[in-house]
């Protein structure tokens, strides 16, 4: 009898502009056969040193409209003014193959995905600090100061959806390797416990400072009221 070929799983991996979560995933996959990355597909203008099909499939906004429309899209968002989602055969592909996918999303498509996948494990990476945030989005020196308010502001937004996730990751500053260890722990179940969302209950304090749950909670206020007027 033919050996059944065992599935794969799903990874979400996801966190605020600035949280370095691409290069974490790019560790973490670094020699390791058994992740497959989703590429994801988005409108907005490549950066110095992106690759098409590498970073992302750069197409038009008419193009995106038009595969969200086939349901070619297993999920999207429109973050900042451009599209960003994920093709569905790149995951198929991937499962039938019994990869590990890792899926990298912005953080307002984590919903979607736990409805369609609820068995997937979702991590959000996160920096030390709002003020390491703001410090590597401006660090960058490719955005201007409008879209740096606007990416800051984004992010109390994302953090108050930490409750989507099962696992958080600190990414220390020049500390890849590290989050990408704890990345793996979880993966295995041996080192999983201590990133478990439920059991960082003080996390918003830590990130914010000493008024950080209230951030979050006017986050949170803010996003039910919009999601109201819908």
């Amino acid at each position: 009898m033919k050996k059944k070929k065992a599935e794969g799983r799903l990874l979400v991996i996801s966190g605020p502009a600035g949280s370095g979560k691409g290069t974490v995933i790019k560790t973490l996959m670094d020699g390791d056969e058994r992740f497959s990355y989703s590429v994801s597909a988005t409108t907005r203008a490549p950066r110095p040193g992106e690759i098409d099909g590498v970073n992302y499939y750069f197409i038009t906004r008419r193009e995106f409209e038009k595969r969200i429309s086939c349901g070619r899209m297993i999920e999207y968002t429109e973050y900042c003014g451009n599209y960003y989602g994920t093709p569905a055969d790149e995951l198929k592909k991937a499962l039938r193959k019994g990869k590990i996918f890792i899926l990298e999303i912005e953080v307002n498509g984590a919903s979607n995905i736990r409805r369609q996948f609820p068995d997937a494990t979702m991590i959000m990476i996160v920096p030390p600090d709002f003020r390491s945030l703001e410090a590597r989005l401006r660090g960058r020196g490719t955005e201007t100061e409008e879209s740096i308010e606007k990416r800051l502001e984004t992010s109390k937004k994302e953090l108050a959806c930490l409750g989507l996730f099962d696992y958080i990751v600190v990414n220390r500053d020049g500390a890849p390797e590290e989050a990408s260890e704890a990345v793996r722990g979880i993966i295995s179940g041996m080192d999983s416990e201590k990133y478990r969302v439920s059991n960082n209950p003080d996390f918003a304090e830590k990130f914010f400072g000493a008024n950080g749950q209230n951030v979050i909670e006017e986050s949170d206020q803010d996003i039910e009221r919009k999601s109201e007027k819908q």
